[in-house]
């Protein structure tokens, strides 16, 4: 899935792409650099972001969804919490509702989807972007993490969301701490098994990526955004080593080099078995 933010704050390209010629360019180049899914978004959901209002998140991504889902062949996600949004984008050619509230901001997004016969993504947040940082706690994350996300796929399915049309989303840096985000990964299994639903991980970028960066070099605080693109490579081949069905990145071909390097591998170890 590779993002395409249209948005003037996101945390990682804020801005960069916020003129819609440039993110459908950004859009296209990321589709023949082999992205299966194209994620467009209108509102950060960084830690500390201003919420959007809908008539603005509108101006920012219809104008991109209705060019790329012209102009590619891969699906187009809208990354949104709105039923509005969701619907506007829908209309204009996408097909999955990416969705970081999981149908609490606005419960009407789910009908919206289920009457689009469209996909759905739920993710987990503690908190709200403007406060998710404050002070995360969990007794066991990845637990109290699976249970949330069986409960909101079971209430989008009672919307009319198809079974197949669903995917979770631990929610990777939305109201953790390092390790919080550390524990989801090592336990993605237990968590795809408890979910049923592909699994989802976006760890592009992310601050914990820098922060582990650091320590392991001896440094205080985190490397700059700029700098985490190893640490987020090392995260995406251990996310689908470990059941994540869909990985999440700004930067696509290398890791669409990086999971077909793995996938070769998978098939030597299996030739030689």
């Amino acid at each position: 899935m590779g993002i395409v933010n249209v948005t003037p704050d996101s945390f990682s390209d804020g801005g960069r792409f916020l003129d819609p010629d440039v993110a459908v360019a950004h859009g296209i180049e990321l589709a023949r650099q082999g992205a299966d899914v194209l994620d467009v978004g209108g509102e950060s959901t960084r830690p500390g972001a201003a919420p959007v209002p809908a008539d603005e998140e509108l101006r920012r991504v219809v104008p991109v969804v209705e060019r790329l889902a012209e102009a590619t062949t891969v699906p187009v996600s809208i990354d949104t919490t709105k039923a509005a949004v969701a619907q506007a984008a829908l209309d204009a050619g996408a097909t999955v509702v990416n969705d970081v509230s999981a149908g609490r901001h606005d419960p009407e997004i789910l009908g919206v989807t289920a009457s689009a016969g469209a996909g759905y993504v739920v993710m987990h947040m503690q908190g709200e972007p403007r406060t998710m940082q404050a002070d995360p706690h969990y007794d066991d994350v990845v637990a109290e993490v699976g249970d949330f996300l069986a409960d909101r796929i079971e209430v989008a399915r009672a919307a009319g969301v198809a079974d197949g049309a669903l995917a979770a989303d631990p929610g990777i840096g939305f109201g953790k701490t390092v390790e919080h985000n550390l524990r989801l990964l090592a336990g993605l299994p237990a968590l795809a098994e408890r979910i049923g639903v592909p699994v989802l991980v976006g760890t592009s970028r992310k601050t914990f990526v820098g922060k582990v960066l650091a320590r392991a070099g001896a440094a205080s605080g985190d490397l700059p955004v700029d700098q985490r693109e190893e640490g987020t490579l090392a995260t995406v081949v251990w996310a689908v080593e470990r059941g994540a069905s869909i990985v999440r990145v700004h930067d696509v071909l290398p890791a669409v080099r990086a999971v077909r390097l793995l996938d070769a591998l998978h098939s030597a170890d299996a030739g030689a078995a």
